[in-house]
Parts: C-alpha cells; sequence; structure tokens
C-alpha cells in the first residue's frame, strides 16, 4: 500500500503507508504536509514510520513535527500501539494524554480509533 487520501467519517485524511519512508526530522514532516496540501485535514502516520527519537522527548524532534503541524493546520495523528513506549516513560504518557485531549495531535491505536474520533 502506498499512502492513501481517503474521507473518513467525512474528513479528508491523508493514511500513511507503514512501510513508507521514516520521519526522522522536520524535514520529513514538511514532506507530508506538503503532501496533505492536495486536500488532506488530517495525517494518520504508523508510529513505526517514527524512530526513537520522536519518542525520547529530550531530543525535541516530537515536539518539532507535532509544532510544524500545528503551524499549518492539518491535524497529526500517530496510529499504533505505544504501550510499551509509554509505560517507559512517563514524560511520554503525558504528551500522549494531553494531546489527545486537543483537537491538533492525536495518538490513537488504530484506525477505527480514529474514526471514532472523527465522529465526535
Amino acid at each position: 500500500m502506498t499512502d492513501l487520501m481517503t474521507e473518513r467519517r467525512g474528513v479528508p485524511v491523508l493514511v500513511c503507508d507503514e512501510a513508507g519512508p521514516p520521519i526522522a526530522g522536520t524535514q520529513d514532516a514538511l514532506d507530508l504536509i506538503g503532501a496533505a496540501f492536495s486536500g488532506a485535514q488530517v495525517v494518520a502516520v504508523p508510529a513505526a514510520r517514527f524512530g526513537d527519537d520522536f519518542f525520547t522527548l529530550r531530543t525535541g524532534l516530537a515536539g518539532e513535527i507535532m509544532q510544524k503541524f500545528v503551524n499549518y493546520r492539518i491535524r497529526l495523528v500517530v496510529v499504533g500501539d505505544l504501550s510499551a513506549r509509554t509505560a517507559g516513560s512517563t514524560a511520554l504518557r503525558d504528551l500522549v494524554a494531553e494531546s489527545n485531549r486537543g483537537d491538533q495531535v492525536w495518538f490513537v491505536a488504530d484506525l477505527d480509533e480514529l474514526d471514532a474520533r472523527l465522529a465526535r
């Protein structure tokens, strides 16, 4: 599968392929944002595309990438089971919880959870 522009719950979503290139820096995030300009309001990225630096918050990479999406007003959704990562990091667990209270960046287990959030 390649990245796919689709509509989920009436919202245009760019669903990224898990086998796509890693998102290792802000330029990779900007490339996704550029792809989203074809009409997506949401970019759903498998957690597997993010490296350890994204989930190690002291690197600042997660904040930089998330801020790019916020600046361009495109929602970022990280899709995948993060339970092992959040179990080992209070800071990451807090970031996930705080992000999921907002409207710009979400962390969801799967696309069904994304659909449920979009339906609200």
